[in-house]
């Protein structure tokens, strides 16, 4: 072992002198991956804000029945805005009638803290 070492000792001063320094660091010490800063971009993003889309649909299921869930879907759920894709203006009149209703299971099914109003879009 002693002569691979002065062998090993000689390679590394010839590489030294070839280079003009000593080696380089390891290519991937200084790599940052991904997922170390995901979080704090979607932060800042306010992508973290709502949750799941599935679970919002689900969610809208329960609470609003099948007929209404047939003719609103939730679109987003933004700064605590939950917006409904309402397929007729005969559907959302009926909605913005019963909206106090709606917003008050929507908050016990998933926190009042998540959803503070519902917008309703046409369309």
């Amino acid at each position: 072992m002693a002569k691979e070492s002065r062998l090993e000792a000689i390679r590394r001063a010839v590489l030294r002198d070839w280079r003009g320094g000593e080696d380089p660091e390891h290519l991937d010490k200084r790599l940052h991956l991904p997922k170390e800063f995901l979080a704090s971009i979607l932060k800042q993003a306010g992508a973290t804000e709502g949750i799941d889309e599935e679970r919002l649909r689900e969610m809208w299921k329960e609470v609003a029945g099948d007929f209404v869930a047939r003719h609103a879907t939730p679109v987003s759920l933004k700064a605590g805005c939950l917006t409904l894709h309402v397929l007729q203006p005969a559907m959302r009149f009926h909605l913005e009638q019963t909206r106090g209703v709606l917003l008050k299971k929507v908050q016990e099914a998933i926190g009042a803290n998540l959803v503070k109003i519902i917008r309703f879009q046409v369309g």
